[in-house]
């Protein structure tokens, strides 16, 4: 599978499966290592870090073909928190390390930046992480995390869709050297009755959700899209055998809209 280099060495798959809010996600993810994929995604706050380890060990895949990811909550962004925090998704997968280690949202406490981009890294530093990144922040956010970070940070992570323009921050990403991942990358549905994608999969004899995939991983971002219908996720893995035209990355980069944005909770900071 195509992977995308990172700071510091390694490499990230271009394709992941998303797991918030997955039920049986165990059986889930043991069919997705089937099909072949080598990326997971979850979170502490998804709950489901035990049923992805599960899953990992029967699959019986070796660990260094494997990249996983988690996150750290955003109430758990002081330094003894994010270190807890950390050890308890380490135990909950039953692993010694994760591949990415992400900030999974910025604080709305009073946390300074570099008190917890400091934990990042000791985290990495002390080999609990291959990777280190952020989720769900602003381009002032992310340089200033690039800044006080003792480690380098590797991946930013955010919401990345036809309907939602990124420009910006995947501008900012490629000057800095960060690998970009989108979650959200088929809008959680939304991008489906869109007629222009509907011309461009008829033509590839491809899905909306494989084009808008292929779109992605054209533009040197990986994915993580999200199913719970194992039907699904192996469609979304068979994205490697056509290319989209300049023309047609143009056509559905075109389609993005200010009303785009779906993930927008409280916590969130002030968008670019």
């Amino acid at each position: 599978m195509p992977t995308l280099a990172l700071a510091g060495g390694g490499a990230m798959p271009v394709i992941g499966l998303g797991t918030w809010q997955v039920r049986d996600c165990a059986a889930l993810v043991a069919s997705a290592l089937r099909v072949g994929y080598r990326h997971i995604d979850t979170a502490r706050s998804y709950g489901n870090e035990e049923e992805v380890g599960e899953a990992i060990r029967a699959s019986q895949v070796p660990r260094e073909q494997l990249f996983v990811t988690t996150k750290v909550w955003y109430e758990d962004l002081r330094a003894a928190a994010f270190a807890r925090s950390v050890d308890a998704s380490l135990k909950a997968l039953k692993l010694s390390h994760v591949d990415l280690l992400l900030i999974h949202w910025p604080t709305m406490q009073a946390v300074p930046l570099e008190e917890t981009v400091a934990a990042l890294g000791k985290a990495k530093a002390d080999g609990l992480a291959r990777n280190i990144g952020v989720a769900n922040f602003n381009i002032a956010m992310v340089e200033q995390a690039v800044r006080a970070c003792p480690e380098p940070l590797a991946v930013v992570q955010a919401e990345y869709h036809p309907e939602l323009n990124q420009a910006k921050l995947l501008g900012v990403c490629r000057r800095l050297g960060l690998a970009f991942t989108a979650y959200c990358p088929l809008g959680r549905g939304r991008v489906f009755p869109n007629p222009a994608l509907e011309a461009i999969a008829r033509a590839r004899g491809k899905s909306i959700a494989q084009v808008v995939l292929r779109w992605l991983i054209q533009q040197g971002v990986a994915a993580i899209p999200r199913s719970s219908d194992p039907r699904r996720v192996a469609e979304n893995f068979d994205i490697f055998d056509f290319q989209l035209s300049a023309e047609e990355m143009a056509l559905i980069s075109a389609l993005g809209r200010r009303d785009g944005r779906i993930v927008d909770p409280p916590m969130a900071p002030a968008w670019d």
